[in-house]
């Protein structure tokens, strides 16, 4: 295992400095020492899973619970007008960290915060009822 493996689960535990902003039983969050803008969090499981499919319910549940919170605190704390949440998985995605971890980006006027340019594409409707249908069936 690497430094950053392990590295959230250092953080959460206090051994390695952080401005800390929330924590629970399942959670932890604090301020990225390299924000995008201002107010930038990151929210984190306290146990290191590497990808979203492989959080226990428990934790899912404690993540959808905390997330919409803290959000609300980031944009009341900073006053931005608006936010990114922002969450990859697997190096292909851009995880540079191998612990799950949603990103709260606030965006301003200046343009500051997560750079996107969302490239849409045309959904293959010839593909679609076969790929939902298959989607759906991993979830029975």
């Amino acid at each position: 295992m690497s430094d950053l493996d392990t590295l959230f689960e250092r953080i959460a535990r206090g051994e390695i400095p952080s401005y800390r902003v929330y924590e629970d039983e399942h959670i932890f969050a604090f301020l990225d020492i390299n924000p995008l803008s201002r107010g930038h969090t990151l929210v984190i499981p306290r146990v290191r899973y590497e990808r979203l499919e492989e959080l226990p319910e428990e934790v899912g549940a404690a993540l959808g619970r905390a997330l919409p919170r803290i959000a609300a605190a980031v944009i009341r704390a900073t006053g931005a007008p608006a936010y990114n949440v922002l969450q990859n998985n697997g190096r292909g995605a851009g995880q540079a960290i191998p612990h799950v971890h949603f990103h709260i980006i606030p965006r301003y006027a200046d343009g500051s915060g997560l750079p996107h340019h969302w490239p849409a594409r045309t959904l293959d409707k010839s593909e679609a009822p076969q790929l939902a249908q298959r989607i759906a069936g991993f979830l029975a």
